[in-house]
């Protein structure tokens, strides 16, 4: 046979060939979000990409946060650098959640020290009905990053990220961070139509936003409620869920895994299960057995050693990491992670061995 008799039935092959994905069809990361067998348990870090390493620190010095943010080649820099040093299953990608509100016009400054303050915080229907819509173009420097990363990380997948609504909310009707969440809370009891406006917006924005990434080419994604564990689980079902349910369900049809986080959410867990993630991330407080029990089934876990571990010497921290492996092989799937996020003054050595560790030990495991 010839080479041209050939041709045909080469390009007959080449049309049922499915793409070539990079090799993130065998990363750990998806497998374990998807609840199909690992080679080993996936690790990454929220706030990796960020202030515990000293070339971050160098990247950024003189730079504001929120600049930052809008910089693409800094951005890839700097998303690119715990994957470089540590060898995590995952990137993340490096931005903040209150890059879409300051995308529409919100004026908030992240200062150092502080947090997210809101010159004008909202506190009526006026400041409700003056949040638009988040489109692609108020954030072309994020779709310009998330391109540039997908080619950089090959068979490393990019998680995309957003805020969660009720975390969101808080911001805007404090004004800054906030310890009880008190003015929040009381528009949530006592304004519920106000309330559900607020949220039906915010949730629009954390959907464009995610979607923005989604198209650009990160793999997964991850919202963060952080703040959402000061809610009852009576008025998280009532005033909260709905909004995340929504979240998840506009996101679903985009084919990539999604994730839910919040912090001091263990009497969440169940609920937080039910709004459609694929992944539920558990902080420090709950042991991933005991949250097994309480996420219905269908659902894989991520989480969870308290940052303050990190701290110990090395015999402490290795014995806590492989009891949270062990606790998650109970789990449906796995991916090891914080129970929040790298504390500023980690050691970054303890992560790069933090990290070797999982491997080696969740590999042995595996066999």
């Amino acid at each position: 046979m010839t080479a041209d008799a050939a041709r045909p039935a080469d390009a007959a092959a080449d049309a049922v060939r499915p793409p070539d994905d990079g090799g993130l069809s065998a990363s750990p990361f998806l497998l374990a979000c998807r609840r199909r067998p690992v080679p080993h348990t996936p690790v990454w870090f929220m706030r990796q990409a960020g202030r515990s390493l000293p070339e971050y620190l160098r990247v950024r010095e003189g730079v504001p946060m929120l600049e930052s943010c809008t910089r693409p080649e800094m951005v890839v820099e700097i998303t690119m650098q715990p994957v470089r040093r540590y060898g995590v299953d995952a990137a993340i990608f490096f931005s903040d959640i209150m890059v879409p509100l300051k995308a529409i016009g919100v004026d908030l400054d992240i200062k150092p020290g502080v947090g997210p303050v809101i010159a004008d915080p909202i506190r009526d229907a006026a400041g409700v009905a003056a949040l638009r819509p988040l489109v692609p173009d108020d954030v072309h420097y994020v779709t310009e990053a998330v391109g540039g990363l997908a080619g950089e990380l090959g068979s490393t997948p990019l998680i995309g990220f957003a805020g969660g609504p009720f975390t969101l909310a808080s911001y805007l009707i404090e004004g800054g961070p906030s310890k009880n969440h008190e003015r929040t809370k009381a528009m949530m009891y006592g304004e519920p139509e106000l309330w559900a406006d607020l949220m039906d917006r915010l949730a629009d924005l954390t959907i464009a936003f995610l979607k923005v990434q989604v198209a650009a080419g990160a793999s997964a994604v991850q919202v963060f409620d952080s703040w959402v564990g000061a809610v009852a689980e009576q008025d998280y079902r009532a005033s909260v869920l709905p909004h995340a349910r929504r979240i998840f369900a506009e996101v679903e049809p985009l084919g990539v895994p999604r994730i839910h986080f919040g912090v001091g959410t263990g009497e969440l867990l169940g609920p937080m299960g039910e709004a459609g993630a694929d992944v539920v991330g558990v902080d420090w407080r709950v042991p991933l057995d005991e949250a097994v029990s309480r996420v219905e089934p269908g659902k894989a876990l991520q989480g969870n050693l308290d940052p303050a571990i990190l701290f110990a010497p090395w015999e402490t921290v290795e014995s806590r990491a492989r009891d949270v492996l062990a606790r998650g092989r109970t789990a449906e799937g796995h991916i090891f992670n914080l129970g929040h996020g790298v504390l500023p003054s980690t050691d970054p050595d303890v992560l790069a061995r933090l990290v070797e560790l999982v491997h080696e030990a969740s590999a042995e495991d595996a066999r």
